[in-house]
């Protein structure tokens, strides 16, 4: 029974350990916030909900989806304005826009196929 909270323990150690000292991690959690506070209060980028900022040791990684071209570029100059920013991965992915559906004709509107008006046709005939 002994062993029980043992094994426990040893299962959980590994996710206590960190590759940053402290001091690293507030500065990688100040980055974040402020990458995340300049991206909300910049009114070009409406797609801010979808960006995910990440920071490690001053890399940032930006992922998720914006509207343009324009927006990911924009969304990587901001992150590397931010002071201790050593370098900015830029994952995001330009969504693609939906292109305009071509109308259906007036027969398969009404839910008949133009291969079965013309096979009505030829059976008139």
């Amino acid at each position: 029974m002994k062993a029980v909270p043992l094994i426990l323990l040893c299962a959980l150690l590994p996710a206590c350990r960190t590759n940053e000292s402290p001091e690293a991690q507030v500065n990688d959690l100040e980055i974040t916030t402020s990458i995340k506070s300049k991206l909300a209060s910049d009114v070009g980028l409406s797609s801010v909900p979808n960006i995910a900022v990440n920071s490690t040791n001053g890399v940032v990684t930006l992922s998720g989806q914006v509207s343009s071209a324009t927006d990911k570029s924009k969304a990587e100059s901001i992150a590397k304005s931010v002071p201790k920013v050593v370098r900015v991965i830029n994952n995001l992915q330009v969504a693609a826009t939906p292109s305009a559906s071509v109308a259906p004709r007036k027969t398969e509107r009404a839910g008949v196929s133009l291969p079965f008006v013309r096979c009505l046709l030829l059976a008139k005939s």
